[in-house]
């Protein structure tokens, strides 16, 4: 909803073994199954011989590519794809794929993450001489990637060099005149999964992506693995894939579609996994079992049937109302609330409502659906959220930059439960949050918001950045 954590963005990539226009309506496909994972922007790459074309603006798939920016696009071996979401407002500038012309060739970039060492890079950079035209960590890493293939003989020994340097989370495909290339942080904070669609093979932040497009899922791009796809097949460049890897344990509690497989465990189960852990550590006597939309549904399933409380239906979503949650001000975010939203008025009347959902943020759409469901009748509302208390900023590409976002940092359980006016709260633990994802490549997780244990070095303070304020600013 619209107080809640958003992901940043969701990578696409296709290769075919040849040229066809349906490289790109593929891409176009894949790119609306992974829509929830970016709805600010979006953009296509097509490569056609060498020949690198694309096209990206501000706005959904749908708002952004018609059928004559789509034949505009024409056809190609390959192409990637982008959907964002940023925690600022960005223009067409900001857009993806990145498209970078160099000396040795062209190179588009698809990226899905956060660098914890961006600001040193970016420094660095511009001391060379570079200029930037965003304010994102994809700009960065393309210098640095070009940086090493001006002395290197191929993309990927490029790409394995700047690894050495890069520091944080980060899943990308890359497109070089002549290869796809899967990237993927040597922790494996971000998912990016490898499939098969006859003679093509596709790669994506998701496997809802595949199925979205009739590819069938093969594998997890390994944590540090450098994935290389050309007309010789499909190889791998493992110099980096030392660890087991961490992902975000928050694509299973919200980011991911429920449809789809990360690392071998099914997000939905997953989500109903958290919602049963969550009923044995906050029983509560109630006569119906709701979800918040849509992340709250699965884990409400779960909580239902581990307490043996039945579930129901307790709002209606109006899923036309597009991008709501970039609304400007507080007020008419408040009143978007109610128009996405609407109370399923018999099935909470006369009842005591145990409402689930996957995170409180800061509190201020919580409080107005349980605002929402009293007026509709309900005779008690206890919440139930499928994760531990948000304590603190997230420094691998969920927009949690500051904990002064965050309703936990400033009130205790008990003052949130009376700012929220519920009749009981109650967070998933931290133990049984590692437990909710039953992993099967070994990979551990990520949960860095909640514990304030991160896998590898954060950085203390905030980095200053001397062009987002007036030449009055002091600073």
């Amino acid at each position: 909803m619209f107080d809640q954590i958003h992901e940043e963005c969701g990578v696409f990539g296709i290769y075919s073994t040849h040229n066809s226009p349906s490289v790109v309506g593929d891409t176009y496909m894949a790119l609306y199954a992974l829509q929830h994972r970016g709805q600010q922007s979006c953009g296509i790459a097509v490569n056609d011989d060498g020949v690198i074309n694309s096209y990206r603006d501000v706005g959904l798939v749908p708002e952004v590519f018609n059928q004559c920016v789509l034949d505009q696009l024409g056809s190609g071996r390959m192409a990637i794809g982008h959907v964002l979401y940023a925690a600022k407002t960005p223009d067409r500038s900001d857009a993806q794929p990145l498209v970078v012309r160099h000396i040795k060739g062209t190179m588009a970039m698809a990226f899905n993450g956060a660098l914890v060492n961006a600001a040193q890079l970016k420094e660095e950079q511009e001391l060379k001489g570079a200029i930037f035209h965003s304010n994102f960590d994809a700009e960065i890493i393309s210098h640095v990637i070009i940086n090493e293939r001006l002395n290197t003989h191929s993309i990927e020994e490029a790409i394995e060099r700047a690894m050495y340097k890069l520091k944080g989370a980060y899943s990308m495909v890359i497109m070089s005149p002549q290869k796809l290339i899967a990237v993927r942080d040597p922790n494996g904070f971000r998912p990016l999964a490898i499939g098969k669609m006859g003679d093509e093979i596709v790669v994506a932040s998701e496997s809802c992506a595949f199925d979205s497009i009739g590819a069938e899922f093969v594998r997890d791009v390994r944590p540090g693995e450098i994935v290389v796809i050309d007309k010789n097949g499909i190889r791998s460049v493992e110099t980096h894939c030392s660890k087991k890897g961490d992902i975000c344990v928050f694509e299973y509690i919200y980011t991911a579609r429920p449809d789809s497989v990360i690392e071998g465990e099914s997000v939905h189960l997953a989500r109903k996994r958290a919602g049963a852990f969550l009923a044995q550590e906050h029983p509560v006597e109630a006569d119906v079992v709701i979800g918040a939309p849509d992340s709250g549904l699965d884990a409400a399933l779960g909580y239902a049937e581990e307490s043996k409380i039945p579930y129901g239906i307790g709002f209606i979503k109006n899923r036309y109302i597009g991008r709501t949650f970039i609304l400007p001000t507080q007020k008419e975010r408040e009143r978007a609330v109610h128009i996405k939203l609407n109370v399923l008025k018999s099935t909470v009347e006369g009842k005591r409502v145990v409402l689930v959902d996957d995170s409180i943020v800061r509190g201020t759409t919580s409080a107005q659906i349980i605002h929402m469901l009293r007026e509709a009748g309900a005779k008690e509302v206890h919440i139930r959220i499928s994760s531990p208390p948000f304590i603190n900023p997230c420094y691998f590409g969920t927009d949690i930059d500051s904990k002064d976002k965050l309703i936990a940092c400033r009130m205790s359980l008990e003052e949130i439960r009376q700012s929220l006016d519920a009749d009981s709260l109650g967070y998933l633990s931290l133990e049984h949050t590692a437990q909710i994802a039953q992993v099967k490549t070994g990979c551990g997780f990520c949960m860095g918001c909640f514990s304030g244990k991160y896998p590898i070095e954060v950085p203390t303070e905030k980095p200053y950045d001397k062009f987002s304020h007036k030449l009055c600013d002091k600073q």
